[in-house]
């Protein structure tokens, strides 16, 4: 039996064999759920739910209907206790991955290629990102800085102002950057500056 602790780190090594430049990121807050891990490739973001042998279906359906508002792509990885029924519990525009263990090492099978995810929200994606990576994309599209305004008004005026497929570049970017160490001093700053802003100093 493999459990999700087995997966992960061989799982990982099998996506960036299999597309090369990528960013994992784990545990990935996303409404009422948390993806088990994001891939970022250079123009997509991809959710992977991982339900090893010890899982069950149990909350399966809100976390799909999660996964499908925040990502362009979405995976599956199911352990051999699933496999032969996994299908029938995600859409068909979700990519599967079989995994089992097999003399004594994690072997992957691709057991079908995602498609572009249909019900993704582009308010909901852009949410993924901080406020200062916000920031960033509304200069490198010459946007007014907004500083008054909340993220959800930022959102939607970088929608409304920007391409898609620019956008899809950006935020990859942005998270393919992304600084965990350094990024709580950063919004810090950012805060204390919007604060002095607003008590006019």
């Amino acid at each position: 039996m493999l459990y999700d602790k087995d997966i992960r780190d061989p799982l990982f090594d099998f996506l960036e064999e299999t597309y090369g430049k990528i960013r994992i990121i784990e545990e990935k807050q996303m409404g009422r759920s948390r993806a088990d891990v994001v891939m970022v490739m250079p123009s997509a973001l991809c959710g992977i739910e991982i339900k090893s042998d010890a899982d069950t279906y149990a909350r399966l359906n809100r976390q799909v209907r999660d996964y499908n508002q925040y990502y362009d792509y979405n995976y599956i990885v199911a352990g051999t206790s699933h496999a032969g029924h996994v299908a029938e519990h995600v859409p068909e525009w979700w990519g599967i991955i079989t995994v089992e263990l097999e003399e004594g090492r994690t072997d992957f099978y691709l057991l079908r290629e995602p498609k572009e995810n249909p019900k993704v929200n582009w308010k909901k994606k852009m949410s993924l990102l901080w406020r200062p990576e916000l920031v960033h994309i509304q200069e490198m599209n010459q946007l007014p800085k907004y500083k008054q305004k909340s993220k959800e008004f930022v959102i939607e005026k970088i929608l409304l102002k920007v391409e898609k497929e620019v956008l899809k570049e950006q935020i990859s970017g942005e998270l393919f950057e992304r600084d965990y160490n350094e990024i709580e001093g950063i919004i810090k700053k950012y805060r204390k500056d919007k604060l002095l802003k607003q008590l006019g100093r």
